[in-house]
C-alpha cells in the first residue's frame, strides 16, 4: 500500500486561499490548519495544501495525507516550478508533493523528469503530476510520476475552458493510464463528484467550493438584488 491507497474512493479537499486576492482574510496557516482540521472530521480522505508555511501547520493538525505544493505566480509554470520547490514542498511534510507536468518552461530550466528525480533522491514523498492533457499525462507516468491530476485542465493554452469539471480529459487519462488519475478542477456540488467517479476518478477534489468563504460570497452576492447593481 503507498499513500494513494488511502484516497482511493474519497474526497480530497484542497485548503487554499484565493490566489488572486492577496488580503483573503483566509490567508493563514493557522486558519487554514483549522479548516483542514474540520474537513478532515468532515471525511475528507486528504487535504492538498499551498506553501511551506500551510502544509506544516495542517500537518501538525490533521493525520491524513497531504498533497503539497508550492504556487509562484499566477502565470505560466506556478505550481511547484522548480526542483528545489518540490523537495522543500515534501521536506515541510508533504507525502505527495503535486507538480506542474505541461511542457512549458520552468524556471530553473530543468524538465518534469528532473523534477521527479529530485523528490525521488533526497525525498520519501510521492509526486503528482498536475496536466491539462492526456498527452501531458502519459508524459508524465513515463517520467515517473506516480498520479495523475486533471487540475491544469483549461488553465494552459494546450486547453480550452470550460465553465465546469473536465470530465473528458478524466475519463481519457483512466483509459489509458496504469496509475492513479485524480479528478480536479472546478468541481462545485456532489454531482459533479459521482459523475468524476462514474468516469474513473481515483478520488476527487474540491477547494474554494467547500473552502473559501471569499470565493463562495463572491458567487452568490450576484443573484441578490444589492449585488446585482453592482455587476
Amino acid at each position: 500500500m503507498n499513500v494513494f491507497d488511502k484516497l482511493a474512493g474519497g474526497l480530497v479537499v484542497s485548503c487554499q486561499p484565493v490566489l488572486d486576492d492577496p488580503d483573503d482574510p483566509m490567508r493563514d496557516p493557522y486558519v487554514q490548519a483549522r479548516v483542514a482540521a474540520a474537513v478532515v472530521r468532515g471525511g475528507a480522505v486528504a487535504v492538498r495544501a499551498n506553501g511551506i508555511a500551510d502544509i506544516r501547520a495542517i500537518r501538525a493538525a490533521v493525520d491524513v495525507p497531504i498533497i503539497g505544493l508550492h504556487k509562484q505566480g499566477v502565470d505560466g509554470v506556478f505550481i511547484t516550478p522548480t526542483a528545489a520547490h518540490a523537495v522543500d514542498v515534501a521536506a515541510a511534510g508533504a507525502h505527495i508533493v503535486a507538480v506542474d507536468a505541461t511542457d512549458r518552461p520552468r524556471p530553473d530550466g530543468r524538465s518534469f523528469a528532473d523534477t521527479v528525480r529530485a523528490v525521488r533522491e533526497r525525498t520519501d514523498a510521492l509526486v503528482l503530476a498536475d496536466v491539462s492533457t492526456v498527452e501531458e499525462g502519459v508524459a508524465a507516468v513515463r517520467d515517473g510520476a506516480d498520479a495523475v491530476a486533471t487540475t491544469l485542465s483549461g488553465y494552459t493554452p494546450a486547453s480550452p475552458p470550460t465553465d465546469g469539471p473536465d470530465l473528458t480529459l478524466l475519463a481519457r487519462l483512466a483509459d489509458v493510464l496504469a496509475v492513479p488519475v485524480i479528478a480536479e478542477g472546478r468541481y462545485r456540488n456532489a454531482e459533479q463528484i459521482g459523475q468524476a467517479f462514474a468516469a474513473g476518478a481515483h478520488s476527487v477534489v474540491m477547494g474554494n467550493a467547500v473552502t473559501s468563504p471569499l470565493w463562495i460570497t463572491r458567487r452568490l452576492v450576484p443573484a441578490t438584488p444589492s449585488g446585482s447593481r453592482l455587476t
